[in-house]
């Protein structure tokens, strides 16, 4: 009976991880969380691989009460999935998110991607009504250079929805990657062209301080 258990049990562990491809990181997430919780109240980021790979996080962030909870490939769709267990739970005063650039690349549509924003947004509302959303703006890169035109056109798209609704933001970090002639950075990319090196960290590390100081994040 206790082998049927444990082949059931390992069954279903290994349906849920298949449908859900981000349940390893997520559950290695709440073990960190068991044995040190994040104070309510902190600055929550949430997103893909932007953020999961800030290997500088710590120090960049450094006398600021924030933490990152990026989970690499994910989309709005997966933020939305994982609302209560990545968002809810920690009750954030503000959160920063970098959801959109993982979308366009998998084929949905600006104006879909801007509906699950919105979603997300109604629903922080109705749940954290205090907890404010900055929308870091989808970033170019060497490998999806494809990708530039509906990058602009979702971030239009978010900075409208924005400007309706109290307690939401919008962070360009689109512009600060090109340079002065209007050409794409070349040097800010690891080999695989689509992720930052440390001086590309660089420049999305300083967007968002310059955001937080500006907009007295606490």
């Amino acid at each position: 009976m206790k082998n049927i258990l444990l082949a059931f049990l390992l069954l279903f562990s290994a349906s849920v991880f298949a449908q859900n491809p981000f349940e390893r990181e997520i559950v290695a997430y709440e073990k960190q969380d068991s044995i040190s919780m994040p104070k309510k109240g902190q600055i929550l980021f949430l997103g893909s691989s932007s953020f999961r790979l800030w290997k500088n996080f710590d120090a960049d962030m450094k006398g600021i009460p924030a933490f990152n909870r990026g989970f690499g490939g994910s989309t709005l769709k997966d933020a939305l999935y994982y609302f209560d267990r990545m968002v809810v739970k920690y009750q954030p005063s503000w959160i920063f998110m970098y959801e959109g650039d993982n979308d366009i690349a998998k084929g949905e549509s600006p104006e879909f991607i801007r509906d699950e924003f919105i979603d997300f947004s109604t629903r922080l509302k109705k749940v954290l009504p205090k907890t404010k959303l900055v929308f870091v703006a989808a970033r170019p890169s060497l490998a999806r250079t494809s990708n530039l035109q509906k990058q602009r056109e979702l971030n239009s798209l978010i900075q409208s929805v924005v400007k309706e609704q109290k307690g939401l933001y919008y962070l360009d970090m689109h512009n600060p990657f090109f340079n002065a002639d209007g050409s794409l950075m070349q040097d800010i990319f690891v080999a695989d062209k689509l992720h930052l090196n440390e001086k590309g960290y660089q420049i999305f590390a300083d967007q968002i301080k310059n955001f937080i100081k500006t907009n007295k994040v606490k």
